[in-house]
């Protein structure tokens, strides 16, 4: 696979996720924040921000590809935006399920190395 194929497939899947978020926020937001927190309207709004970041970021990313100065910016920025997500659920761990805090650090900490990889890769190509 070539890094603008993997960061285009990165690319689709977290708008994927944006606007399944945006869709079903408390539905998608259980297995990470438990279902108790999922059901707080304030979550749900929050949850929603996130899901507009994702969308936007993903579809950011889709748009600049073909650029050769600004594609790995964005994807940079994008891996970027992962390891705040990582950082952000390791440090709230107390407060959430075991099984939301081992997904999340999986996904985003994968997504992150795999951002870097790819906008690094693409800078050079």
């Amino acid at each position: 696979m070539t890094p603008r194929r993997g960061a285009m497939l990165l690319a689709a899947g977290r708008s994927a996720l944006g606007v399944a978020v945006l869709a079903a926020p408390e539905r998608v937001t259980a297995g990470w924040l438990g279902e108790a927190n999922a059901k707080l309207p304030v979550v749900g709004d929050l949850a929603r921000s996130l899901g507009a970041r994702d969308l936007a970021l993903g579809l950011a990313t889709l748009q600049t590809l073909g650029d050769s100065d600004l594609g790995p910016r964005v994807q940079a920025l994008c891996a970027l935006v992962d390891g705040v997500d990582v950082l952000a659920t390791v440090l709230a761990r107390e407060h959430l399920p075991r099984k939301g805090v081992l997904g999340t650090v999986a996904i985003a900490g994968a997504a992150t190395a795999a951002g870097l990889y790819f906008s690094h890769r693409l800078a050079r190509d």
